[in-house]
């Protein structure tokens, strides 16, 4: 559940069955995130954060809200582009290279770039539409080797570079850039 207000924007508001305390936190995006007792009204939700405001200033590194909604803005904005662009793309090399893969997901993580699953599934981060092409294609080949090594070994290695001959370049290029939003 989020909850707005005034002060801080939006709260993400969890309820959890093993929680017994009112907790507050910092969420990935930067927002004030409560996690309460599961049966605990709206109510008293509110309640508790207006009667612990000067602490939740004190002790809580919160983002502007205004930060937050341009942050939100800006992953919308990524969101879209990536599902025109990346599921096509992982299509492209997969059939140009013979993978099969179960399902392309996109993803917002803070610090991966891309992951592939045993199951088949691969991951890319909608971080990667702020890249150049050639690494987010480096990306895409390393998630589909995944399919056939797991591992980081000898062999990965060469089947990447069978496909992208400067991939040392390209990884060590990528560094420069982070996958958040």
């Amino acid at each position: 559940m989020i909850i707005q207000d005034a002060e801080f924007g939006e709260v993400i508001v969890r309820k959890n069955p093993l929680s017994r305390a009112v907790r507050f936190s910092v969420s990935p995006s930067g927002r004030l995130q409560m996690s309460v007792p599961q049966h605990t009204s709206d109510f008293l939700v509110k309640r508790f954060l207006n009667g612990n405001r000067a602490l939740i200033r004190e002790k809580i590194p919160l983002s502007d809200p205004k930060t937050q909604r341009a942050r939100d803005a800006k992953k919308k904005l990524l969101m879209k582009k990536a599902k025109d662009y990346l599921p096509y793309r992982l299509e492209y090399y997969a059939k140009l290279y013979g993978y099969t893969y179960e399902r392309c997901r996109l993803s917002h993580a803070a610090t991966r770039w891309g992951s592939c699953s045993s199951t088949g599934t691969i991951s890319l981060n909608i971080g990667l539409m702020q890249v150049p092409e050639v690494l987010r294609d480096y990306v895409i080949l390393h998630e589909l080797a995944h399919l056939n090594h797991m591992d980081h070994s000898a062999a990965f290695w060469d089947e990447v570079g069978s496909h992208d001959p400067k991939y040392k370049d390209h990884r060590r290029k990528l560094k420069a850039f982070s996958p958040g939003v």
